[in-house]
């Protein structure tokens, strides 16, 4: 551990060479090097690396100001998107629901934004279109995101055919043929914060009775 470089989520700046915790939660662990403090929280604290649903709120000559549910609006610069150049500067209107990656999260700083990997590449970020956003508790973000899968997710997506992308933020979008089973599944996934794990089991039998 002590020649392994960690990467620190939510909840846990680093000073000096300490590592602090700033909010009650849960001490959380991914592979190969990530900590985070998990905390159930309607409000989002934007942390570099984070993938989350954001919505255009403004455009600017150099950015375009995105809401991600945090404490302040975040800029994503008009060419942080794969082959951005000022000839194809991309248009979005007011109220555009993006998939985007928080490349950095300073404190007193706006956060800034990206629609492209590590490598440049477009990669799953972009415009999702159609569909419906969800809002929903940063906790319950984390947990549609984990391994093993959310089991109302799981035995949602066994049943029925949609789309769905979750942003750390306590948001998630979904998409389908039919709006009735858009609506079912963000329903379902919303009530199943509330639940027990064993709730959540009986709760999703009864729901896919109901729909056979």
């Amino acid at each position: 551990m002590a020649n392994q470089t960690l990467k620190l989520g939510g909840g846990l700046p680093q000073d000096g060479d300490a590592i602090c915790v700033m909010k009650a939660g849960k001490l959380r662990f991914m592979k190969p090097n990530k900590y985070w403090v998990e905390s159930s929280q309607k409000r989002y604290v934007p942390s570099a690396g984070d993938n989350v649903l954001g919505v255009v709120v403004d455009t600017k000559p150099e950015n375009f100001l995105v809401d991600i549910k945090g404490p302040a609006l975040a800029f994503l610069p008009v060419l942080s998107f794969e082959g951005g150049t000022r000839r194809n500067i991309p248009k979005f209107e007011v109220g555009t629901l993006l998939y985007v990656r928080v490349v950095s999260a300073n404190t007193g700083m706006n956060p800034e934004l990206t629609c492209m990997d590590a490598n440049g590449k477009a990669a799953e970020y972009g415009v999702l279109k159609e569909g419906y956003m969800f809002e929903s508790s940063t906790g319950l973000s984390r947990a549609l995101l984990s391994s093993p899968p959310h089991p109302v997710l799981e035995g949602l997506g066994k049943k029925l055919s949609f789309e769905i992308a979750v942003g750390i933020n306590g948001r998630f979008w979904v998409n389908a043929s039919q709006s009735s089973t858009v609506i079912l599944v963000g329903n379902a996934i919303q009530k199943s914060e509330s639940l027990s794990l064993v709730q959540q089991k009986i709760y999703l039998e009864k729901l896919l009775k109901s729909i056979q």
